[in-house]
């Protein structure tokens, strides 16, 4: 389920990148980008205001998990654990 954090943080990643990368590619593959923008929102919040949301919880990548596995105020994904 680390789709979910790379989801997440893709924002940040593609801030300092400056382009397309590996995070950026799970994220269209997976189908975040049919909701999700980096830098706006779209029917879903931009990356990078989920990341400023999430930003300083050590408990981040477990709620993320646990929302988008279940289901629980988003669509359920089904990511594959490896990713």
């Amino acid at each position: 389920m680390k789709a979910v954090m790379i989801a997440a943080v893709v924002a940040a990643g593609l801030a300092c990148a400056g382009s397309a990368n590996a995070q950026e590619a799970l994220a269209k593959s997976s189908g975040c980008m049919n909701c999700h923008d980096v830098a706006t929102k779209k029917v879903g919040p931009a990356f990078k205001d989920i990341a400023a949301k999430f930003k300083g919880k050590p408990d981040a990548e477990a709620m993320l998990v646990k929302q988008l596995s279940t289901g629980d105020g988003h669509p359920k994904v089904t990511a594959k654990e490896d990713d």
